[in-house]
């Protein structure tokens, strides 16, 4: 089935009794399209390993897998299996559908080798989460093309003193060069959202050793992100005031102030502090 139009995915679902479940927060691409500009936006091509989170319908799985690239797609919606089996008929040999819940997966066991692309549309509801788990300790994915909500994709990528800036915005740019590659609108989507959506592009970075003390600290200020640095990371730091002005940071800043690297400086000298102790 190549020519996914609307109609068609529309019958695709009704012949096999699918309706979209909002527990799940569904979705699907109805607009060939935008699937093909995010194919493109991958950049992915001939041998190159795709791994794709909630299949849907397996337009964009199918569109992938045109691209001569091998694609593990997961569903968890397994009323899906059928419809996912019926589209990707022709792709036998380069799709491997997996009926699971991407939520319990030990990814660092699911993928074998380095240098994946996730390319995904994400769920509302569970998307932020698995993407900044997967982003901090899935080392394989070289590259994330997904889309979000709107709102959530400007958290990602945000810049320090911004009003999105947040704990997203430190794990994404520690780990990654991330961007905005385009937003989309509601009626792509069968059924229509009532919100925007964006893909993002994040492409990893090798991570300093400081990383995960940074992302610590920052979960702790961000915590209380109305308050200064001294009082916000009173629980997370032995002298905050006298560690921030090691760090050459003001305590009266507040947390959304910082850059990323800003609270990896913030990391190592806190750990020279605690062994100096």
């Amino acid at each position: 089935m190549s020519n996914f139009t609307p109609s068609r995915i529309s019958d695709l679902l009704r012949r096999h009794g699918v309706r979209p479940s909002r527990r799940l927060g569904q979705h699907f691409l109805v607009d060939a399209n935008l699937v093909g500009k995010i194919v493109k936006t991958a950049g992915i091509g001939p041998g190159r390993r795709v791994l794709e989170v909630g299949a849907g319908v397996g337009n964009l799985t199918a569109a992938l897998a045109d691209t001569g690239a091998r694609v593990v797609c997961y569903e968890i919606d397994r009323r899906l299996g059928p419809v996912l089996a019926e589209t990707l008929a022709g792709h036998a040999g380069s799709v491997e559908t997996r009926m699971e819940d991407a939520l319990a997966v030990d990814w660092n066991t699911a993928l074998d080798g380095e240098d994946w692309t996730m390319v995904s549309n994400l769920p509302y509801g569970v998307g932020t989460s698995l993407l900044l788990e997967m982003v901090q300790n899935v080392s394989s994915i070289a590259r994330f093309v997904v889309m979000l909500q709107r709102e959530v994709a400007a958290r990602i990528v945000a810049s320090p003193s911004g009003r999105d800036f947040g704990l997203p915005s430190v794990i994404a740019g520690l780990h990654t060069s991330a961007r905005r590659a385009f937003d989309v609108p509601p009626q792509v989507f069968f059924p229509r959202p009532e919100v925007f959506s964006s893909v993002v592009v994040l492409d990893r970075i090798r991570p300093h050793p400081d990383t995960a003390v940074a992302i610590s600290l920052a979960a702790g200020a961000f915590r209380k992100r109305r308050k200064m640095l001294r009082r916000s990371l009173e629980s997370v730091l032995p002298s905050p005031e006298q560690i921030l002005a090691a760090a050459d940071i003001c305590p009266e800043e507040r947390p959304e102030s910082l850059r990323p690297a800003d609270f990896l400086r913030l990391a190592g000298v806190a750990g020279g502090w605690e062994s100096s102790g």
